[in-house]
């Protein structure tokens, strides 16, 4: 091949040669061209992708963005919720101490209420009395108007003491006051001079409790109004009937003494 070549004109052999120089640049040429074209395209592409890329990122920016508001609103609100609650909790705690020191008074008061009630009701109970050798329930009334009577007979006061007295033995006839009120009312008559009124009254104590401690008194105080009465055959009578009764009591020997000198 090479010898053809040798034997062909020079003229034909720059020919062949441009011919052959021509056809690699134009298959150079059109190699260049295709690789360009792909490497556009591919910029293209890549460009696209970036701008989808791009598209996507601010999309994803802006959702980001609104929700991250969203989120905020959220904090605020909740923010504000948890300081509403925090004033309602303050409010609620003040009103739990109020109510804490309202249920004390009123406990208090209760209490108050209670003890004066208890205070007031014992006032009406039933009391244990000991007089004169006897024991007795009594009001506890009952036991002040008592009492309050024969603190006015000691002071000497015998007409009201009598008074006192007979008021007591009208208004509580059923006491077991009333043997030693009727007693002590005989006394204070007697006192004022009043014999007839008080024999009856002794001798209604006598008819009442003739075993009381101080029926033996009273006896010997109706024989003492007798005499003062100049009545003294029926106070004879009385002091014997004393002894007789009650033999043991001191009464008893302050009548044989009267006896003795009665004529």
């Amino acid at each position: 091949m090479q010898q053809r070549l040798l034997h062909l004109p020079q003229r034909t052999l720059a020919a062949l040669a441009l011919s052959v120089l021509t056809m690699s640049v134009s298959h150079a040429a059109l190699f260049e061209d295709s690789e360009a074209r792909r490497a556009i395209i591919e910029m293209r592409q890549r460009v696209d992708g970036l701008q989808q890329s791009g598209q996507r990122s601010a999309e994803e920016l802006r959702k980001l963005g609104e929700e991250n508001s969203q989120l905020r609103r959220s904090l605020l609100d909740l923010q504000t919720q948890i300081e509403t609650l925090r004033v309602d909790q303050a409010k609620l705690r003040g009103q739990n101490e109020q109510l804490l020191r309202d249920a004390a008074d009123l406990q208090r008061r209760q209490k108050d209420i209670a003890q004066g009630v208890d205070e007031r009701l014992r006032q009406f109970e039933p009391v244990k009395v000991t007089l004169d050798g006897q024991e007795f329930q009594a009001d506890p009334a009952e036991k002040r108007d008592f009492e309050a009577a024969l603190a006015v007979f000691r002071s000497g006061k015998f007409s009201e003491a009598g008074a006192a007295f007979g008021a007591f033995v009208k208004q509580y006839p059923r006491s077991g006051f009333t043997p030693s009120a009727r007693f002590w009312l005989g006394n204070a008559q007697y006192a004022g001079r009043e014999y007839k009124e008080a024999i009856t009254n002794f001798k209604l104590m006598l008819s009442e409790a003739p075993a009381h401690a101080r029926a033996p008194e009273a006896a010997l105080s109706i024989a003492n109004c007798q005499v003062e009465l100049k009545d003294t055959r029926t106070a004879r009578k009385t002091l014997e009937d004393l002894v007789r009764a009650y033999p043991q009591s001191e009464a008893a020997v302050a009548a044989k003494e009267r006896l003795s000198r009665l004529k």
